[in-house]
């Protein structure tokens, strides 16, 4: 070999020489810069956008006790010393103190990520836990000595960008600001149902040609409601206006001006699954103390509220009942113009609650505020077959919204009122439905066979009590060929 060859090898080796030492460089800055991405993805850019990481520093209801959310972590202090950081395989969203089992000691409540979906203990048909991130609730006691878990929740199930503890509730809001509330239940967690849904009927006005039909097939009246089971059963709570007292003598069975129900109409009542009745009517005395004792005493033997009208010989005012679905206390009101003229017993001065002392009435509701989240008067009022409310209706219409009254339904003109929205000057809203017909009647008037199925929804929010929907479903009174009267769904 040449010395130029010599020298041209020795060059070339150290060209290899440097470009391994670069690629050498360039393969170990890859890898470092891979890691410490990956490390931050694991950190912090695998979680979704829509997250709030909290920092903040409250104190617990004794001030002995704070704690401190910064970097995903929570600490815990007593009286300034460190007692407790939050594990680092944990990532701290936000954590509140909270008496959330009502025992009077708070505790210290976390919402945060962890790896996989379920705690130490899996269930036994899942063979590995996932890999990913996903949201927990964790709960804690804790003292000056220690904090001990109380419930360390598997995913929750759902998103939660902002949680949130109102009267012993957990309150969880979703990116998309929907709320759902969560009951502590001893063992843990229980997300609760918050809506109440209503559905309600107008006046249950059997005429003769009803009660003649249904004698001539086994004295049944269930097809009265055949055609309206679905929207019954699906309600919360279903409610029907009885115009008129039930007897149990078929010799009495009679109809306008003075009416005698057949107590079997009670029965398909009972069995369609109505959970209330009002029966506070122009029509309540039309049998005299007699026919309320059997009204009332049948729907309290069949576990059927019945508003409006007291047993003989009860001394006091009994003007409201409290009902109370999905922790919502509702307050149930049902008065009536009048009694047809027909005088109340000078012994039973609140056998029929009348629509007439307006300081009495106030001072009922003002009372059953008080015993409750939500008032509903249900009120037997108006002008019969006019299709707009009368002065009367309009008067006590602002005399409800002044009270802050959240809903009224009317019954007696027989046919249908407008329904809408009013609002008094504190922003206070209250559904009013003036009128919502027949339920069924046989009653020859064209504006009498049209009425209607008011259906609203109750729900509890984080603020309280609302009014989140509500509606008029049209209802049509039928003639069928062989004298059938029955109830249509719509127009």
């Amino acid at each position: 070999m040449t010395i130029q060859s010599a020298r041209y090898m020795l060059r070339k080796r150290k060209s290899l020489t440097k470009y391994f030492h670069r690629i050498t460089s360039v393969i170990i800055i890859l890898v470092c810069t891979g890691a410490i991405v990956y490390t931050s993805l694991y950190n912090t850019c695998s979680f979704p956008n829509w997250i709030t990481w909290e920092k903040k520093q409250i104190q617990d209801r004794s001030a002995q006790y704070e704690i401190i959310i910064k970097d995903q972590t929570v600490s815990l202090l007593h009286h300034n010393a460190l007692i407790w950081t939050s594990p680092a395989s944990i990532k701290v969203q936000d954590a509140i103190f909270c008496d959330i089992d009502g025992n009077g000691e708070e505790e210290l409540l976390l919402l945060c990520w962890k790896k996989g979906r379920y705690g130490q203990h899996k269930p036994f048909w899942v063979e590995e836990d996932e890999t990913s991130w996903s949201q927990h609730i964790f709960l804690y006691t804790y003292s000056a000595d220690e904090i001990r878990p109380k419930w360390m929740s598997s995913y929750i199930g759902q998103d939660v960008a902002a949680m949130r503890v109102v009267a012993s509730r957990l309150w969880l809001t979703a990116p998309d600001g929907e709320n759902s509330a969560w009951k502590w239940d001893s063992w843990g967690f229980t997300k609760q149902d918050t809506s109440v849904t209503f559905t309600v009927f107008g006046d249950n006005l059997i005429h003769e040609p009803i009660y003649r039909y249904a004698q001539k097939h086994g004295d049944t009246y269930d097809f009265l409601f055949e055609n309206v089971l679905d929207a019954i059963t699906q309600s919360d709570l279903a409610i029907i206006n009885q115009e008129t007292p039930f007897t149990d003598d078929p010799s009495q069975y009679s109809d306008y001006p003075r009416f005698a129900t057949p107590l079997p109409v009670g029965s398909a009542i009972a069995k369609a699954g109505f959970d209330v009745v009002t029966c506070a009517t122009n029509h309540a005395l039309d049998l005299g103390s007699t026919g309320i004792h059997t009204t009332k005493s049948f729907f309290e033997e069949n576990d059927i509220l019945c508003l409006g009208i007291q047993h003989v010989g009860e001394k006091e005012k009994q003007p409201y009942e409290i009902v109370t679905r999905n922790g919502i206390r509702f307050a149930l009101l049902n008065y009536t113009y009048g009694t047809n003229g027909i005088p109340m017993p000078s012994e039973n001065p609140y056998m029929v609650h009348l629509l007439e002392d307006e300081a009495a009435i106030r001072q009922d509701i003002e009372n059953a505020k008080s015993e409750s989240d939500f008032v509903i008067v249900f009120a037997h009022w108006g002008t019969e077959n006019a299709p707009q409310p009368d002065e009367f209706q309009q008067e006590w219409a602002n005399i409800f919204l002044d009270c802050q009254v959240d809903i009224v339904v009317g019954t007696h003109p027989h046919t249908l009122q407008p329904y809408t929205v009013l609002r008094d000057d504190s922003g206070h809203e209250m559904l009013l439905y003036y009128s919502i017909g027949n339920f069924i009647s046989a009653q020859s008037e064209r504006s009498c066979i049209k009425g209607g199925m008011a259906t609203f929804t109750v729900s509890l929010t984080p603020d309280g009590c609302a009014l989140t929907q509500y509606s008029l479903t049209p209802l049509t009174i039928a003639w069928q060929e062989g004298g059938k009267y029955e109830v249509e769904v719509g127009e």
